[in-house]
């Protein structure tokens, strides 16, 4: 990036980034690329601890980072439900390396965000208690993604499972465990899916939710050309989720794929400008319906790389962010995630 960094000293904790390592024999394994986040997976096959460092040090003032989980790093062995655990274990062994000091002024994944599914009932207690334990202090909540669309292409290697997820007796019985042992959930679904998480959060009042990536509004497959059309019932589903105060929303995720800006895998990359163009009212709506104090900018690293490197990025979310206050910018780019993750910085 040649242009300069804006607002350098602006502290940042990035609520949402990724770990994975897959070998050069896996990539070439696979069948040539059909779908954006194919694309993407094989630009960036390896994203571990160094390379979100170099991330880091790229020019803005990233503190502290909050890591989500991606299915990395799975245990081999053992009961299926207990597999995701080893994905804590494997990031909490990396948080403990920045918590040395080693490596600057910085806490990567000072928050783990890991994976259990609800749809065990409760069961899955079992499991949350032992992704605590295996997060040295750090673990703070789940996800599990309800994405899904009846046209696969939207989703593509993504595809994995029916809607209504959300709903399911089972899984709420599931869901239910996470309140009583002070965790939180991420939800990641599509905008069409929307309801679904209004009727949950409805549900269950004292449990934090996180909407990731300001509900991932579509623009790719049968949706190409709609986005515009279907922007009033995203903003209408995202100003009755700011009615319910166990919402908060991850403002980021669209430098992926599946909102199908301009900006996608563009040559030459868009600039922080143009990214901020076409952001800005998936933004502004958010912002304007949350308040700051409920909104979190995230980086969804190293996914969102298929528009745009982590430095653009940054400076992408603070154009947009030039009307705002000190207090707003403080809570927009660090105090809601540090809040709402309860992270000890």
């Amino acid at each position: 990036m040649s242009e300069p960094i804006l607002e350098p000293d602006l502290p940042i904790v990035d609520p949402h980034h990724h770990f994975w390592d897959r070998p050069a024999a896996l990539i070439a394994a696979l069948p040539p690329p059909t779908h954006g986040f194919d694309r993407v997976m094989r630009r960036v096959p390896r994203y571990l601890l160094d390379e979100l460092l170099a991330d880091m040090r790229s020019g803005h003032n990233v503190k502290a980072t909050v890591y989500m989980e991606c299915g990395s790093m799975y245990r081999s062995r053992g009961p299926a439900a207990m597999r995701p655990v080893g994905e804590t274990e494997f990031v909490n062994g990396l948080a403990a390396m920045t918590a040395s000091g080693l490596y600057g002024d910085v806490l990567a994944c000072a928050g783990i965000v890991g994976h259990a599914d609800c749809t065990l009932g409760g069961a899955v207690s079992d499991v949350l208690q032992a992704h605590v334990a295996a997060g040295g202090g750090r673990f703070r909540g789940i996800r599990q993604a309800a994405s899904s669309d009846p046209d696969k292409g939207v989703l593509g290697p993504l595809a994995r499972q029916e809607g209504g997820l959300y709903l399911s007796p089972k899984f709420r019985e599931g869901f239910a465990e996470l309140a009583p042992l002070g965790l939180s959930f991420d939800a990641w679904m599509l905008e069409p899916q929307l309801p679904d998480l209004i009727d949950l959060a409805k549900a269950f009042p004292d449990t934090q939710i996180v909407l990731d990536h300001v509900g991932t509004p579509l623009g790719i497959a049968s949706y190409e050309g709609r986005r515009e059309e279907r922007f009033p019932v995203w903003k209408a589903n995202i100003q009755a989720l700011s009615d319910l105060p166990n919402l908060a929303v991850k403002v980021g995720g669209l430098a992926m794929v599946f909102p199908g800006f301009a900006s996608f895998m563009s040559d030459p990359p868009a600039s922080p400008e143009a990214l901020a163009a076409e952001w800005k009212p998936y933004v502004e709506t958010c912002i304007e319906a949350f308040g700051a104090d409920r909104c979190m900018f995230e980086s969804n690293f190293p996914v969102d790389i298929g528009s745009c490197d982590y430095d653009v990025l940054w400076n992408a979310f603070k154009v947009l962010a030039k009307g705002c206050s000190a207090d707003e910018k403080t809570a927009l780019f660090s105090g809601t995630a540090s809040r709402i993750y309860r992270l000890d910085l």
